[in-house]
């Protein structure tokens, strides 16, 4: 296997038996060839659309395809024969709806015709044409990195798109441009301005899912508010929900509520125990826990069941937990057992066969619910705060963390701005400094949880009511991006504000692998992107810059 899709990637990327995330090379080999006829279908699809049609099975099996290649999703190779089956049928159907509304079928480029097989044996034998490296010798490392900023941030953008359709929301259009972009990636493109333009259109598209995954989430559970989430346990039998799907929490209480069973919620599930339709549940007991790379702590130390509803999942074999253990929707991991139509009965039962919670523990919380209703609702507050000089800067420090050194910078950056200064967080980054007692300005405090790392809407849609209140340009607020790069999730945001034309990101602690250094010094002409240093001196820069 060749990987370099997230930080975890081993030595730059290289071939190994398996990756640093627990993939096998024969796991990594079919999620390839998945994504290969997944372009394919996407041939079809966006044929089929310029004629104003669409098979609304292709649009909902696509995002929950893409989902599964995402780095600590889905492990199981057997669920990936299965997947591989399923495509190469949606491509079928993709093609008889083209035929029948009469779509240019001319010139298809390969992954619309090309046969793999079905069988363990054909998949991997045919796997070598689905792989990053096939045409680096032809196009060199730029044009194909290009090919893999567009092909990862198509992967962020489906999982924020299937997390909203989960709850019930999508649109055509949305599907249609996902279908436009991953055909143009069929097509082995090597035109370096043309890759430009497409990866920047992958950012509009997902700034447009983000936008319909936040209308889905307070649609359904309300706007989040400001909360105070407790972070240590109570007594009682404990189930632990991680990962990002709202939807499944929501089951999940309904299905215990009156059990007796308390749930938790971990990593990037946290923001939701502000939303008024999930923390009306009394047995909502809290966050245990913290980022994803430390759950094989948390989770051997968690006297409950446990479900995975979505990334970032680590091999749960070494720490005495995988027969507490549990997946939903895209996750999968050899012999782990997998909820499937969000029955989580087997999980519930487990979690009442375990110990629990012996005593409540001393209480200690965090705020939460900072999202864009809370913060554009004091707008006015926060505006006067700026205008009397109460609030000089504004930082945006959040994102993917992970377990390579030097992401304590992050931490470090956050303890280290000034006290007239506020923090939006967001993402798993948050839980490197978010019980750091930084303070408060009138009453406000200085850390404000905006949620997950799909509100990074919440971010954007903040910052654009400040500038535009104040007459000016997102660039020129006194408002500082540290962005912390892990995976595909975050390409996708990262190409979202390089599309919005959001300037002077400081990204690291490492830079993504697949960016060379021709590709990285555009991107730093066009957007002045800054690879993080020393907090300090990049501190220092921020604030000269102000």
């Amino acid at each position: 296997m060749y990987c370099v899709q997230c930080e975890q990637s081993n030595k730059g990327g290289c071939a190994v038996r398996i990756g640093s995330c627990g993939k096998t090379a024969d796991v990594a080999d079919l999620q390839d060839v998945l994504l290969r006829i997944m372009q394919g279908v996407s041939v079809f699809a966006d044929r089929t659309a310029r004629k104003g049609a669409h098979l609304p099975a292709v649009d909902a099996f696509t995002p929950h395809a893409w989902f599964t290649t995402l780095t600590n999703v889905n492990f199981d190779a057997s669920r990936f024969e299965t997947l591989i089956r399923e495509a190469l049928a949606m491509r079928q159907a993709a093609e008889r709806l083209a035929v029948e509304v009469g779509a240019d079928l001319h010139d298809l480029p390969e992954p619309a015709t090309w046969q793999p097989g079905t069988s363990l044996a054909e998949l991997s034998e045919a796997a070598p044409l689905a792989g990053i490296q096939r045409f680096m010798d032809r196009d060199g490392p730029s044009i194909v990195g290009l090919r893999n900023l567009i092909l990862y941030g198509l992967k962020g953008t489906a999982a924020y798109s299937e997390h909203a359709r989960v709850l019930g929301t999508e649109e055509a259009a949305v599907c249609a441009e996902f279908h436009r972009i991953s055909a143009f990636l069929a097509g082995d493109p090597n035109d370096m301005d043309a890759l430009l333009r497409e990866a920047l259109a992958v950012g509009a598209l997902n700034l447009k899912v983000m936008e319909l995954l936040d209308a889905a989430n307070t649609g359904r559970f309300g706007h989040p508010e400001v909360s105070m989430v407790r972070m240590t346990p109570k007594a009682g039998k404990a189930l632990l929900v991680s990962g990002h799907d709202m939807g499944d929490l929501e089951a999940i209480l309904q299905q215990t509520e009156g059990t007796g069973v308390n749930v938790y919620t971990h990593g990037e599930l946290m923001p939701a125990n502000a939303y008024p339709g999930l923390k009306r549940y009394a047995h909502l007991a809290g966050n245990y826990g913290g980022a994803w790379q430390d759950q094989q702590k948390d989770f051997a130390a968690f006297p409950g069941a446990i479900i995975m509803t979505s990334n970032c999942l680590i091999n749960p074999n070494l720490r005495g937990y995988a027969d507490r253990l549990f997946t939903a929707g895209p996750v999968g991991w050899n012999g782990i057992t997998h909820i499937a139509d969000h029955d989580f009965t087997p999980a519930i039962d487990c979690a009442r066969a375990q110990p629990g919670f012996a005593s409540d523990a001393a209480e200690v919380t965090v705020p939460a619910g900072f999202a864009r209703n809370t913060v554009m609702g004091v707008a006015d507050t926060l505006l006067g705060m700026i205008a009397k000089g109460e609030v000089k800067n504004l930082f945006l420090i959040g994102g993917c963390d992970g377990a390579r050194p030097g992401r304590n910078y992050f931490h470090d950056l956050a303890v280290a701005t000034p006290q007239d200064s506020l923090i939006l967080t967001l993402g798993c980054g948050k839980f490197r400094f978010n019980r750091e007692d930084l303070g408060a300005i009138n009453g406000v405090p200085r850390v404000l949880d905006v949620g997950q790392c799909n509100d990074a809407y919440s971010a954007i849609r903040i910052a654009q009511t400040v500038a535009d209140t104040l007459g000016c340009e997102v660039n020129d607020l006194p408002l500082h991006y540290a962005i912390s790069w892990f995976e595909q999730k975050a390409t996708a945001v990262l190409l979202t504000m390089l599309h919005l034309g959001i300037r002077r990101i400081h990204l690291g602690p490492t830079l993504p692998q697949f960016l060379t250094p021709e590709v990285l010094g555009v991107l730093i002409d066009l957007f002045d992107i800054r690879p993080t240093g020393d907090a300090q001196e990049d501190l220092a820069h921020m604030l000269q810059a102000a």
